[in-house]
This record gives structure tokens, sequence and C-alpha cells, in this order.
């Protein structure tokens, strides 16, 4: 990597956690094409790089949630609970299954697009009060551990996933983002060690590109204790077309991509 590879993801990674910090989101997500289309990251080691982003980036939003007690809530223990036997789960999938990503972009699309159109939609027009449960801690869990391997396979935080789902069903942007955010950190982290350990006992590109995913990380750790400053400025109705507006993107992205 020389140094403008690394200027490169610096930028990235600032501007795009700036972006989805104040929503949960790593922004790792967003990062994966710029690491396989422009910082030509092989596979499947840009799967432990995006982990590794993730590792180096949380802390910044965290510390800031951290100090405003955002963190101790029981959606953080349970998100945690159900993604990080996902994540090593799925680094197991991704190593000696390899599955295609085509038909995993195309699902999460499907999954995304009409979710993030109908958050917009009811943020914009209110049908009246809301009457969505918020889901019950048996089903987050099982939802956390079902991203938790999405995670561990394609090397994304899973918030961008979770937090219109569970935004959806009723829970405040202010609970979902902290805690989405802490079970990425720690799921990320088990992830990359995961992948380390693998890289030992398995030949292949399977260890992360070490140098660019701190020069991501160290962007997204600006970027994300930037955006999580900026969450408690912004009103429940930004951040709720925000984190709709993000599916979208993210929804149209894994449509080209799964269709080419």
């Amino acid at each position: 990597m020389d140094w403008l590879e690394g200027l490169l993801g610096f930028s990235a990674g600032l501007l795009i956690s700036t972006v989805t910090a104040p929503v949960g989101v790593s922004g790792a997500v967003f990062l994966l094409p710029v690491q396989v289309s422009v910082l030509s990251v092989p596979s499947p080691a840009v799967t432990p790089t995006n982990l590794l982003f993730n590792v180096v980036a949380g802390p910044g939003a965290l510390l800031r949630y951290r100090r405003a007690g955002a963190l101790n809530g029981p959606l953080t223990r349970l998100l945690i609970a159900g993604t990080v036997p996902g994540v090593v789960t799925g680094a197991l999938i991704r190593v000696f299954a390899v599955p295609g990503p085509r038909v995993f972009k195309l699902l999460v699309a499907a999954l995304l697009l009409p979710l993030g159109v109908w958050l917009c939609a009811r943020t914009l027009h209110p049908a009246g009060p809301r009457t969505a449960a918020a889901p019950t801690a048996r089903i987050t869990t099982a939802l956390a551990l079902a991203v938790g391997v999405i995670g561990g396979i394609y090397g994304i935080g899973g918030g961008s996933i979770l937090g219109p789902i569970l935004v959806g069903r009723g829970i405040p942007v202010a609970t979902v983002a902290p805690a989405a955010l802490a079970s990425t950190f720690v799921t990320s982290l088990v992830g990359a060690g995961t992948y380390a350990l693998l890289a030992l006992t398995t030949t292949g590109d399977i260890a992360p590109d070490w140098l660019l995913g701190l020069s991501c990380g160290l962007g997204g750790l600006l970027g994300g204790y930037l955006g999580a400053h900026l969450q408690p400025r912004l009103p429940e109705t930004a951040l709720r077309l925000l984190l709709g507006a993000l599916a979208i993107a993210v929804g149209i992205l894994y449509t080209v991509q799964g269709l080419h």
C-alpha cells in the first residue's frame, strides 16, 4: 500500500463514518465497494480488512456514546449475545464454503429497499400513533445471530441491517444506534481474530490488509466520534430519514452489484 492508497482509505473512512455513526451504522458496508473496486483488495481478504476497519473505527463513536450514558441498555447485551457466535460461524463459512455474494446481495437489497422506503414514507407522512411493538428479547437475539453470520461472511458490521429493522419496529434511533455500534465493534473484533487464526492454518488471501485496514479505521475513528457528537443535535425525524436513506442506498448498491 502506497501513501496515496492510505490517504484515500483514511478519507473514505472519515467521510463514511461521519454520516453513518449517528444512526448506528459503522459504514463498512459502504467501504466494501471502495476496497474492492478502487483499492483492489483481494477476496476473501477484503472481509477481514473490513472487520479490522470496524475494530479501529468503533471506539471513536462508542467513546462519545459512553460519555452520554447510551451504552448501558439491555439492547446492547442482546445484540452482542447474538452477533458474536454468528460472526465466528460466518468466518468459517466464508473460508471453507466460499459462498458467492450475488444471491446474498440481492436478498439484502430486497429487504433494505422496501424497508428504507417505508421508513422514509412513515417519517414524512405518519399514519397516526405507532402500533408496531418492539421485538422480544428472543427475537432480537435471533436476528442479531443471523446478522452476525452475514457479517462474518461479507465483512459488514450489521448495523445497516439491524438499524432499519429495529427502528421500524418502534425502537428510537437514539437507543438503536449505540447498541448497534457496540455489537458491531465486538463482533468485528471477534471476527478479525477468527480470520487471523484461520490464516495461520489455511492458504490463500485470508489475513486482513493490515495497513489499509488501519488507515481506513483511523479515518473512521475520527469520523465516528464526530458523527456520534452530532447525533443528540439531530431530531428523531432527521435520524429516521437518514437511516431510511442509507437503507435505500445500500439496497440500490447491492442490486446493481448483484445484477452485474
